[in-house]
């Protein structure tokens, strides 16, 4: 019995790693996001303090462009429009990863237990 309980804890235990990653991996993404957000989020604050009449320049690999003040603006805005969702969306994954994580762990502790109790016969017996 103390084998079988055994092999399902190792099995168990390594889900529970599995989420552990996957949760590390989606945090690290969501830093970046928020790292790119707060880069987009000054680039607007500056854009909105430039005159109508000022030039604007996009850098594209290593050139110069110029660009209209309101496209500019535009894409910025939809720039982060799109990081504040993809957010959103990993927010929403690491609440799901962290509930897989939880009923992980409490099957691992009711197999932990299992286990103990299973030695504990086995050494009484013995």
């Amino acid at each position: 019995m103390a084998e079988g309980t055994q092999k399902r804890l190792q099995a168990e235990l390594e889900k529970f790693q599995g989420v552990q990653k996957d949760i590390q991996k989606a945090v690290t993404v969501r830093q970046k996001l928020d790292a790119q957000l707060n880069e987009n989020t000054l680039v607007k604050e500056e854009l909105d303090r430039v005159e109508e009449e000022a030039k604007v320049f996009k850098l594209v690999g290593p050139v110069l462009v110029k660009q209209d003040l309101s496209e500019a603006r535009s894409n910025v805005q939809k720039r982060i429009d799109y990081i504040n969702g993809e957010l959103k969306r990993y927010d929403a994954s690491i609440k799901d990863l962290e509930k897989k994580q939880e009923a992980h762990r409490d099957v691992l502790s009711k197999l932990q237990h299992q286990f103990q109790q299973a030695q504990v016969k086995a050494a009484a017996k013995a």
